[in-house]
């Protein structure tokens, strides 16, 4: 179930002061390729992605491996061309090269030249944005320390020699030597050890308490729960859900309830996730169960009491990030054949219980469920 919330509509809008002006705006994006030997097969990374971002805001774009997250920031840098939709970069269509000056971008994977240091590489970098000889060296000096890249390993060691965290951090140095105002970060803690991906937080928040519009794609949720402002949620090429965290991961709260004894067939019904804990009772009065409600606590009760059931325990229970992008991500199809596997009435482990009580309902089919 796709979930998107006001915030969509009201990118970076203050409780004090009205929307601020958007920095990145799409519609209906979409990208497809021909494969095969005959060219006769399409392939469609992406489907009509629909985003905006503020300008100051920080933009995070979750998904698995393959989702599209890679081919949505090229489309919007115009290193490949989208096959429907459109968009803007700092008020220009896609493509225009007159807003690159005010961008940056580090790849997923950067290639950089390996027979030059990483000094000068960003010495080259600066000169193709035509910054001062001055200001250039100023600059390199700051982000190489900034990135966490020692002044003797940049100067003296070619890049071919570097280490997969060494590259990430010249990488990132040069998506920063033209102090852009538009920053693209793709996996951006890619191959980094804890210090690295601490440092680099540490660049991305300095970047936001500098008023930089950043958009970044990842699959750490941690990084993501703690540098953005909003997200978004990709999957199989499309967006399926986007809002701030709090706005996120309030859609689906409810509580988790533990119960027992009951009509064990109707309370399976009315609670999801629903799974025994005793199923091998030889008695309705002596089976544990338990699940989680998304009604009120007062409607809950009532429907202990309609099924002849005791409440143990009743406690709020709030998604995690983590289980709120796997909820998402996870294919439709899926969700079909556990659900087909249920109603077919499970495996053989369904216990004693269950299979007296509620043949319709067994305890295998509510494991099957809740894994």
């Amino acid at each position: 179930m796709a979930v998107h919330t006001d915030a969509i509509h009201t990118a970076g809008q203050s409780q004090n002061a009205g929307p601020r002006p958007v920095a990145l705006e799409v519609s209906n994006l979409s990208k497809s390729y021909r494969t095969g030997f005959w060219l006769n097969k399409v392939i469609t990374p992406l489907r009509d992605c629909t985003l905006s971002v503020a300008q100051g805001e920080t933009y995070g774009l979750l998904g698995p491996n393959g989702a599209g997250k890679t081919t949505t920031i090229k489309c919007l840098l115009g290193i490949i061309q989208p096959s429907t939709g459109s968009g803007t970069l700092l008020g220009k269509p896609i493509g225009d090269p007159s807003v690159k000056e005010r961008i940056g971008y580090l790849p997923e994977n950067p290639y950089l030249y390996d027979y030059l240091t990483g000094w000068e590489f960003l010495q080259f970098a600066g000169r193709l944005f035509q910054l001062p000889a001055r200001q250039l060296k100023e600059r390199a000096e700051e982000l190489l320390e900034e990135v966490g890249l020692p002044m003797d390993a940049a100067r003296k060691k070619q890049m071919r020699k570097y280490s997969k965290g060494m590259m990430q951090r010249v990488g990132m140095a040069q998506a920063l030597i033209n102090d852009p105002d538009l920053v693209f970060l793709d996996e951006p803690m890619s191959g980094l050890d804890p210090t690295g991906r601490a440092q680099f937080r540490d660049i991305i928040l300095k970047l936001k308490r500098q008023g930089k519009t950043i958009f970044f794609n990842s699959h750490i949720l941690s990084d993501v729960e703690a540098i953005c402002d909003r997200v978004g949620i990709l999957a199989r090429g499309e967006i399926v859900a986007q809002g701030t965290l709090d706005e996120l991961l309030s859609h689906n709260s409810g509580y988790r309830v533990r119960g027992i004894g009951g009509d064990v067939r109707q309370l399976s019904t009315h609670i999801d996730h629903w799974e025994l804990q005793s199923p091998t009772s030889e008695s309705l009065e002596t089976v544990t169960w338990s699940g989680e409600w998304h009604g009120t606590p007062e409607e809950c009760l009532a429907l202990l009491r309609r099924h002849n059931a005791q409440l143990l325990d009743i406690h709020q229970h709030n998604q995690t990030l983590e289980e709120f992008f796997l909820s998402q991500v996870q294919p439709q199809s899926e969700d079909k054949t556990v659900a087909n596997s249920s109603t077919a009435g499970g495996s053989a482990a369904s216990g004693n219980a269950a299979a007296k009580h509620a043949p319709s309902r067994s305890g295998a089919q509510s494991n099957s469920e809740e894994k």
